[in-house]
């Protein structure tokens, strides 16, 4: 089995991106596989996009809601999704977290708007 394919088995993984000083900050978010990529989703105004749009390095490690990770991180490159790939995401999303996903996703939706949230993929180093 591949990262790629523990990483995108699990419920949760822990995003880590990286401020300008170099300091780690950990999130625990949603993933889906798509394609050769790790995706995620999240609000376009988050800190974790704007140290993304500065600086794609990150790990991403698998984890519990509480974003206590169970395994090791592994290095990889996040890019911003635009809109259609974002809208292709949260696709992903529905299927793999079902009934939870979708009223997340809705209630998301409905409190930010379709341009509220942004897709993220990333490559991890096998």
């Amino acid at each position: 089995m591949t990262e790629l394919d523990r990483l995108a088995a699990e419920k949760y993984v822990l995003l880590t991106t990286f401020r300008k000083d170099g300091r780690a900050v950990s999130t625990p978010v949603w993933a889906v596989r798509d394609g050769d990529t790790l995706a995620v989703w999240t609000a376009a105004d988050t800190g974790k996009v704007k140290r993304i749009r500065r600086d794609g390095a990150v790990t991403v490690a698998p984890c519990d809601v509480r974003g206590r990770p169970h395994g090791a991180a592994v290095p990889g490159h996040a890019v911003l999704c635009g809109p259609q790939e974002s809208h292709r995401i949260r696709g992903l999303i529905k299927r793999k977290y079902r009934l939870i996903g979708r009223l997340s996703l809705l209630g998301s939706r409905l409190r930010r708007g379709e341009a509220g949230t942004i897709g993220i993929r990333i490559t991890v180093q096998e």
